[in-house]
């Protein structure tokens, strides 16, 4: 009962933060591009602090959550694909459902373009076969300590509006692995995608936990908290030409998510603390999706 008072507690004010500040790899690169790359460094490394959670797990019982996996073409194309769905979303994952929770009803097209990707993946699924690395324990936890102690000690010669950037991407990070710790898939995308292979396969016993679900609950009032305190809530009202371009995101992004192993949230907060191979290179892809795709189209 603890554990889930604090996870929904965090999540909460994660949604607070996240409707405040964001957590878009998309909004990252198009200021990187402008000459102002702190917003998206400052992304890129949210998940430091990571292994000050994996320390403290072991007073809860609890096993620290690390993804990390070879290098493979998944990576790759997953990240790519993602990258170019969320461009023409102008969003990532969680921020489709900080932009929903303002009011922008065509976000929930987004989402059912989740759905819809993953069932055609479903349908049509390859064989992924994707193999675990494994490297000396020590590494990681000594390349996270040493990245907080540089990160640290960059925040006190920056200005008062990075370091305000900086410490709100650091609670991101921090909370959000926290909230790992207590339910591994608390993630929206990881709940719609569990839900739709659950709904399409009727497996009624692969239901995802009621937890979770008031974990996404907790997750949205803190967004519409911070949406209607910055007075940035208003329904929005979408036609035919935004709707099938969003639909097209969706899709994207869904089948990118699931071939590479997880959204960019899962990557930046779990993968790259993780040091994984293949959550660099899905990174790496993701942001040079976002890159052409707003080069060659002019999103």
């Amino acid at each position: 009962m603890l554990l889930t008072s604090i996870a929904l507690l965090l999540i909460g004010i994660l949604g607070y933060l996240a409707q405040s500040i964001g957590l878009c790899l998309v909004r990252g690169v198009d200021e990187a591009t402008k000459g102002k790359p702190a917003f998206l460094i400052a992304i890129l490394c949210s998940g430091s602090f990571t292994w000050l959670v994996a320390m403290l797990s072991g007073y809860f019982d609890l096993s620290p959550v690390f993804i990390s996996f070879e290098l493979s073409f998944y990576a790759v194309f997953g990240g790519l694909l993602f990258g170019v769905g969320a461009t023409f979303n102008n969003g990532c994952g969680v921020s489709t459902i900080s932009k929903l929770a303002r009011g922008n009803l065509v976000m929930l097209v987004t989402v059912l373009g989740w759905f819809i990707g993953w069932y055609i993946l479903t349908l049509f699924m390859p064989d992924i076969q994707i193999i675990h690395y494994d490297h000396p324990i020590f590494w990681q936890y000594g390349f996270l300590i040493l990245s907080s102690v540089i990160i640290l000690f960059f925040m006190l010669f920056t200005s008062k509006c990075n370091k305000r950037l900086w410490l709100s991407m650091l609670a991101i990070g921090f909370m959000a692995s926290i909230v790992f710790l207590i339910e591994p898939k608390w993630t929206p995308s990881a709940l719609l995608k569990d839900l739709s292979y659950a709904l399409i396969n009727h497996e009624g016993q692969n239901w995802p936990s009621l937890m979770r679900f008031v974990l996404i609950l907790s997750l949205i009032t803190g967004m519409l908290i911070a949406a209607i305190k910055t007075k940035t809530f208003k329904f929005k009202l979408t036609n035919v030409k935004h709707s099938i371009k969003h639909l097209f995101s969706g899709i994207c992004m869904g089948v990118g998510a699931a071939i590479a192993g997880g959204g960019n949230d899962s990557q930046l907060l779990l993968a790259l603390p993780s040091l994984s191979p293949a959550g660099f290179t899905t990174v790496f892809f993701m942001l040079l999706g976002i890159y052409m795709s707003k080069k060659l189209f002019k999103v």
